[in-house]
């Protein structure tokens, strides 16, 4: 801190950091590469500088230490010449592991859960997004707690709530129980509170933006509902679900800006955010973004897709949008019939998706360009209003 004058100034520094993943049975040292930048990325975001990243072929991750004695007596002996200050695992640890490797490496060590939580915790606007954060916090730290100082504030306690010789673990583990309890009703009452809220929408189609994080949902929210919507180049910028009412032509609906999905989403997370995912169960229509500038957009689609069977049963149409064909750069994609490998152009790009999707409206764009923005309004008009000649039988004259 310096001080000048009648002004001080305050140095944040970023956080060094190493990067810890495994290599397992089935999986490609491309693809672990891939995760880990995604998890340097998610580390970034968080405030935190990747200085190395460390990487073991194994079976299965070590029960106790994640990696082998070995692996970790390198990683040791980096931090003590680096100046590192944390150490992220691209796994969750369990509390045990995460006991030995802080034992062995005396550093914080956190693992992609954690790290999730803490930039979620970061983002969190609303009273709504700090609870569901909050829930998700103490529900992953409650199994944790062996070995840490929580310095919780007590709500409750005082004579005849604490038993003789109650241990701090104990004593903390009650309030995080009890905090949990809390939190979860309130919860429930705000879950309640927008169920009326979305009943209180009538009947409007609705449709719902969903994708990987920072695929560009926001911006192309902002761009059909000419709203103001919070978008930034950081994975989970947006939090809160934002609903919108757009009308394309003379035909309204419902427009739901989700938060991002992301590969290993802790279940956590996914319990505690009901009900922002209630707005993807109870949409009419969904439009799947992809980020047609990742390397590894076709991964991301399977992520989203599997998330979405999991949250949401029902059979319902798809627009599927990719976004930033500004950025593309053609990569090497493995055929998933032959398995080889080539370098598809744009055109094919097209041509291969598009007959890939025979029942789904696929359209190329680039929101940050205003590219065949018009192609993907008219396609959320024609299915807008399939599902609204079905709502409404007897409107035929709005179209």
């Amino acid at each position: 801190m310096e001080q000048t004058g009648s002004h001080v100034t305050v140095d944040f520094r970023e956080e060094r950091a190493v990067l810890v993943g495994v290599i397992q049975q089935g999986m490609s040292e491309e693809q672990s590469a891939e995760y880990l930048d995604e998890l340097e990325f998610l580390a970034e975001t968080a405030g935190a500088m990747t200085i190395k990243k460390f990487t073991q072929k194994v079976q299965l991750p070590n029960p106790k230490t994640y990696v082998g004695k070995g692996k970790m007596q390198e990683i040791l002996e980096f931090i003590e010449g680096n100046d590192i200050e944390l150490v992220i695992f691209d796994d969750e640890l369990s509390p045990s592991q995460t006991r030995n490797i802080e034992k062995v490496l005396e550093v914080k060590v956190l693992d992609r859960n954690n790290l999730i939580l803490d930039i979620f915790a970061s983002r969190a606007r609303t009273s709504h997004a700090k609870t569901q954060v909050e829930l998700a916090q103490l529900q992953y730290l409650l199994p944790r707690l062996t070995g840490l100082w929580t310095h919780l504030e007590r709500q409750k306690g005082g004579i005849g709530l604490r038993g003789p010789g109650e241990s701090q673990i104990e004593s903390d583990r009650r309030v995080i129980q009890q905090k949990i309890s809390l939190l979860k009703s309130q919860l429930v009452d705000i879950d309640k509170q927008m169920g009326i809220q979305r009943g209180n929408r009538g009947q409007m189609v609705r449709v719902a933006l969903v994708g990987y994080t920072n695929v560009g949902k926001s911006t192309i929210m902002n761009m059909l509902s000419k709203s103001d919507v919070f978008a930034e180049n950081k994975l989970f910028a947006t939090l809160d679900t934002t609903v919108r009412k757009v009308v394309i032509h003379n035909l309204p609906f419902l427009l739901t800006d989700t938060v991002g999905f992301i590969r290993k989403l802790p279940h956590q997370l996914v319990e505690s955010f009901k009900s922002t995912l209630d707005e993807v169960r109870e949409a009419d229509l969904l439009v799947h973004i992809l980020d047609l500038s990742h390397p590894n957009f076709e991964d991301h689609f399977r992520v989203v897709k599997t998330t979405l069977a999991e949250i949401d049963k029902k059979e319902k149409p798809v627009i599927l949008v990719f976004n930033k064909m500004d950025a593309y750069q053609p990569v090497e994609l493995e055929d998933e019939e032959t398995g080889e490998r080539h370098t598809p152009t744009m055109d094919e790009l097209k041509k291969s998706w598009m007959a890939k999707l025979e029942e789904t409206n696929c359209v190329f764009i680039s929101a940050q360009e205003k590219t065949n923005i018009e192609e993907l309004k008219e396609m959320l008009y024609e299915n807008v209003k399939e599902i609204f000649k079905v709502r409404y039988p007897y409107n035929d004259f709005l179209f």
